[in-house]
């Protein structure tokens, strides 16, 4: 069985997780203290960098790496990431990190809160604002949604290192062709039943989009309320949560070679915030949203309360695929079979935010 690095992001630390054969080792926290929004795991250069969105009490938030497996930890001398004076913002936290493609090999981006979209070109130790997107006509009318205005979601596309979507929660998925000199609103199709005006081009609260494996304009997107899929890239969009017990969650993950196929975790309701039916279950779809099916071999049978946030459920790279999923009680499981069977690998932990995992070794 290959080796997987596993990083869960909590309220008070980041802890590290590293199977090796069928056996987990857990260590941490590391980052005591501080919540950890984000994490990425870059297995582009020789050694995998990881980097973290830490957000200190009493420092702020600020972005940190690794090239040795999480063992030691450096700090830019001055913030990797800030909002330039002419803005008037200032970093609330560091909501995403994704490395770019080997399209753009020492390319990594940040999303954050305010919503803005930040660019490294050294493998995440210092990132510059993507100014036309802070100063998009439509800004004026973003608002923060539950959670804050965070840019929570960001997808390169391998074929074309200009191409880049966003998500904004609230104010929907954005799209660049042109490398980030112009930005265009990519929601037509993704419901807003919440607003005055149910379909609007900008406005949704979108919480998280990920891309197909194998087509890669296909994409899946996990609304306040509603499910979709597109498959032009984000052209347009086509509900896809019908067949689920409920259509309101947080996670979307796509398998990582396996075409058709996405994960999520439904939960009851936007006031009603926990697992659909009060049951422990991620639901699969093998055919792009014609149908799903509940994965819980493994999970809790009783009735579960523990909510699963937008970052907190993930795949590796690994064939079969391992996925992960953390919650808000501390517990955190794994599946080595594409999620036809669960263990639990470990609970108690602090509130879980992110979970990111991949193979470190064959």
């Amino acid at each position: 069985m290959t080796d997987v690095l596993l990083t869960v992001g909590t309220r008070k630390g980041l802890f590290i997780g590293r199977r090796r054969g069928g056996t987990w080792e857990f260590d941490g926290p590391r980052f005591r203290a501080q919540a950890i929004w984000s994490v990425a795991i870059d297995t582009r250069g020789r050694a995998p960098r990881l980097l973290v969105g830490g957000d200190s009490a009493h420092w702020g938030p600020s972005v940190f790496h690794s090239d040795d497996l999480g063992r030691t930890w450096g700090e830019p001398e001055k913030p990797a990431v800030k909002f330039p004076g002419f803005t008037g913002a200032s970093l609330e936290r560091v909501w995403q990190l994704h490395p770019a493609g080997p399209e753009a090999p020492d390319v990594v981006y940040a999303g954050t809160e305010p919503a803005a979209l930040f660019r490294s070109r050294d493998r995440g130790v210092s990132f510059e604002l993507i100014r036309p997107l802070w100063e998009h006509p439509t800004r004026s009318a973003w608002v923060p949604g539950g959670g804050g205005e965070g840019l929570h979601t960001v997808l390169t596309d391998p074929r074309d290192a200009r191409a880049v979507t966003v998500a904004v929660s609230a104010a929907g998925v954005f799209r660049t062709k042109d490398g980030g000199t112009s930005w265009a609103p990519s929601n037509k199709g993704v419901s807003a039943s919440f607003l005055p005006d149910p379909d609007p081009e900008f406005g949704q609260c979108v919480h998280k989009v990920a891309r197909d494996a194998v087509d890669l304009d296909r994409l899946y997107l996990q609304n306040h309320w509603g499910v979709f899929r597109s498959d032009d890239s984000g052209d347009s969009w086509t509900d896809i949560g019908g067949a689920l017990p409920s259509d309101f969650g947080f996670a979307m993950a796509a398998h990582p070679h396996r075409a058709n196929t996405a994960y999520v975790f439904p939960i009851n309701a936007d006031a009603d915030r926990v697992p659909a039916e009060h049951r422990c279950r991620v639901f699969r779809t093998g055919d792009a949203g014609g149908s799903w099916e509940p994965l819980s071999r493994g999970l809790p049978e009783e009735a579960h309360y523990g909510t699963v946030l937008r970052d907190a459920l993930c795949t590796d790279d690994a064939d079969p695929a391992g996925v992960y999923f953390g919650n808000r009680n501390g517990e955190l499981y794994a599946s080595a079979d594409d999620g036809e069977s669960w263990q639990q690998l470990t609970s108690h932990l602090p509130d879980v935010l992110c979970v990111r995992a991949a193979v470190v070794g064959r």
